[in-house]
């Protein structure tokens, strides 16, 4: 479809191939945040330091980093990498979330971005207690019901705070 505005060519071919392949992925949110990437940068991945963590890792998988996303033959290899997870990290990159609904999507980025945050803060300070692996295994997956629940618990709140702190930010 032809149209006045222009495209970022990177956020298409990375958004694109991921709402064609995931039906439910009705908002994909991508960042660049420098703790998101720091921890992108790390060999480890996101480690099991925070409840934040804990409840990113049960959905979360990992994509390579193969150079600014121009290609299309990545596109593949990204919805391989994330398949039914809702928590991507893209090495060397940023982050990528995925939910039915932008309140979901929102939601889980607020979540791996703070588990990113807190990871960082974390490693300047010494040394690190990681959340047993007994604990981690009890993390059951989310169902999308026990998801959107949550997100609409949270996402007025967020909307107002939004409103309070940038009035007229939609128009």
């Amino acid at each position: 479809m032809d149209s006045e505005y222009d495209i970022n060519p990177a956020g298409f071919t990375i958004h694109s191939c991921i709402h064609a392949a995931r039906k439910d992925a009705m908002c994909v949110l991508h960042t660049h945040s420098i703790n998101g990437v720091a921890v992108s940068a790390q060999k480890a991945g996101l480690l099991p330091l925070s409840q934040f963590a804990f409840i990113a890792l049960r959905s979360l998988s990992y994509h390579d980093y193969e150079g600014l996303a121009l290609n299309p033959d990545e596109q593949p290899r990204l919805v391989r990498d994330l398949g039914a997870n809702n928590y991507l990290i893209l090495r060397n990159h940023g982050l990528l979330t995925v939910g039915q609904s932008m309140a979901e999507a929102f939601q889980a980025m607020h979540r791996l971005e703070a588990a990113c945050m807190v990871q960082v803060r974390a490693q300047a300070g010494g040394e690190l207690t990681h959340i047993p692996a007994d604990i981690l295994a009890r993390a059951a997956v989310e169902s999308p019901a026990d998801r959107a629940h949550k997100a609409q618990l949270a996402w007025p709140g967020l909307l107002r705070r939004l409103d309070r702190r940038n009035p007229g930010y939609a128009e």
